[in-house]
């Protein structure tokens, strides 16, 4: 894996701080009750790394679009993202205490008003996906387009699909296309909608958007093996949460299947499949290579 010649630090510092900026100023000029306000902000606010809407800019910028037409997309992607952690946090699901760091929504709030901030939040990211002003100089046609993408993903046939799978599997063996599946839904349909989405905007032909979705799929399965690998190695200070949970619940997971070093290879190898889907662009593809060995490289 050939490293990237490429400051991402500053581009994520750049690029979170945009994302930031309009988040705040969405839920404060959309939501309202004050406390689900507070609670949808806590989490939103958490220190969260923005992979989602970063990649989706950043697939703007690669076929040629501009980051800041997609912005709204990006930060509905976000706020979908951050209400799955909110319900995954919950004692139903995971029962977690610890988010980023930092007590997570149920804790720090209550069960119900996580649970609103959640819906809240999925809610919000539609409405700003729909509303007249999220067009951006973008069609229409584009925009209806991208709201199916994102739903798909985040659904029954995308995250909520492989959150349930998930669930179920727990205490149970299954086969290594069965956990591949269940993290394609889980994990990788949001990745793989946020790229799309940035393609889609951005104008993006036929062929960069379908070089694109191969790169999501490799990253999205990148990202899910290395969560996997930081719940067995990983630092509790620097991930924000507990490590060893996994094999608590008894989930089968790529380093339970191949063992740690044979997963961390996997890992690698799918990152090299995303770098080599972006050979057809040119140094403005450079953010989406650098995000994807940061995503194998990474510690929290």
């Amino acid at each position: 894996m050939n490293k990237i010649d490429f400051d991402l630090k500053s581009y994520l510092s750049k690029k979170q701080n945009i994302i930031n900026g309009r988040l705040v100023r969405i839920i404060r000029s959309c939501a309202g009750n004050d406390r689900v306000t507070d609670a949808m902000l806590y989490s939103l606010m958490a220190g969260g790394k923005r992979v989602r809407p970063v990649l989706c800019m950043a697939a703007a910028e690669a076929v040629g679009g501009s980051a800041q037409d997609v912005l709204t997309a990006a930060c509905a992607l976000e706020m979908i993202h951050t209400y799955s952690l909110i319900h995954d946090d919950l004692p139903a699901m995971d029962d977690d205490e610890l988010r980023r760091g930092k007590p997570t929504c149920h804790t720090a709030f209550d069960e119900a008003t996580a649970v609103l901030a959640g819906d809240a939040l999925l809610t919000l990211a539609f409405q700003i996906l729909s509303s007249t002003d999220s067009t951006d100089g973008n069609t229409n046609a584009k925009w209806l387009r991208v709201v199916h993408v994102i739903a798909i993903a985040a659904g029954s046939s995308g995250m909520i699909g492989g959150q349930m799978q998930d669930i179920v599997s727990e205490g149970v063996r299954i086969s290594m296309q069965e956990l591949e599946k269940m993290h394609h839904l889980k994990t990788g349909a949001l990745i793989e909608a946020s790229i799309s989405t940035g393609a889609i905007l951005g104008d993006g032909n036929a062929t960069q958007i379908k070089q694109l979705e191969i790169y999501a799929k490799n990253t999205g399965i990148a990202f899910q093996i290395t969560d996997d690998n930081l719940n067995v190695e990983g630092d509790p200070d620097v991930l924000g949460k507990a490590v060893g949970t996994d094999e608590a619940r008894e989930k089968t997971t790529y380093p339970s299947l191949l063992g740690l070093k044979k997963s961390k290879e996997l890992a690698r190898e799918k990152t090299n499949n995303a770098l080599r889907a972006l050979d057809i662009f040119d140094n403005s593809a450079d953010p989406l290579r650098a995000i994807a060995s940061y995503i194998v490289e990474r510690k929290r």
